[in-house]
């Protein structure tokens, strides 16, 4: 789908090393970065991450907030569930410019449309869990386990995603030497996006990643799905061993 977050997507790929930049103290690089996103989109999806970028970078209000609006135009045009969790993020940010630039009246209009959005994930699945836990059709997955980003962490929920890619990374980051997994599981009951994630790196929550206190139940194995090599995962290992911040429990 192309409306859907990919990590190997080009245009994402660009964006997160011109985040990284950001990181970096490198902004002048960072937007370089995000240019070249921009100027090679090939659909809507894309143009809307990349001009998203583009307006973070921007210092003068008004350029920024054209940037910002140019992102909001291509979410409505896409009309997609799976962007739709960018709207908040973007309507907040839209409500800051007009704040800074004096307008008071569009600042309030969208503070209040942000927050009309801002509501229990409607997303339908199906839903994935990555694991390296062999387990059977009916089992439950509950909350309590060890963290597998924070050993000394106890999880308080259950964490699931609507893609099968952020499923076999988790599985491929998964504790124990088991044969990663991808299951197809069903919340029990209600469900949030992920904290964590969310209104974090990209606006809203495009990796479609969710949590639940109460368990999922497995409904079947997924058997046929990328997994990454060992490079990759190595690779990920080194991003999480030097991420900063504490996980939202």
């Amino acid at each position: 789908m192309k409306n859907q977050f990919d990590p190997n997507n080009n245009i994402i790929k660009l964006c997160m090393i011109g985040m990284v930049m950001e990181e970096k103290g490198e902004p002048e690089e960072a937007e370089l970065q995000f240019n070249k996103a921009w100027n090679e989109t090939t659909n809507d999806f894309e143009r809307f991450i990349a001009a998203y970028f583009l307006a973070r970078q921007k210092k003068d209000i008004s350029e920024k907030l054209k940037w910002l609006e140019k992102s909001l135009q291509y979410v409505i045009e896409l009309n997609d569930e799976s962007v739709k969790s960018a709207l908040p993020s973007i309507y907040t940010e839209i409500a800051q410019c007009y704040k800074a630039l004096g307008d008071s009246e569009k600042a309030r209009i969208n503070y209040e449309i942000s927050n009309t959005y801002k509501v229990s994930p409607s997303d339908k699945g199906p839903f994935y869990h990555g694991t390296r836990a062999d387990l059977q059709v009916g089992d439950l997955l509950t909350a309590g386990r060890d963290s597998n980003y924070q050993p000394e962490l106890k999880i308080n929920h259950i964490y699931f995603t609507a893609l099968v890619n952020g499923a076999g990374l988790a599985a491929g980051l998964a504790k124990g030497d088991g044969k990663e997994r991808v299951y197809i599981v069903e919340p029990t009951e209600k469900f949030e996006n992920d904290p964590n994630v969310t209104g974090k790196k990209f606006p809203g929550n495009l990796t479609r990643s969710y949590r639940s206190e109460n368990p999922l139940k497995i409904i079947d194995e997924l058997k046929d799905w990328t997994k990454l090599t060992p490079e990759e995962l190595s690779q990920w290992h080194k991003k999480l061993a030097d991420k900063k911040g504490e996980i939202i429990n």
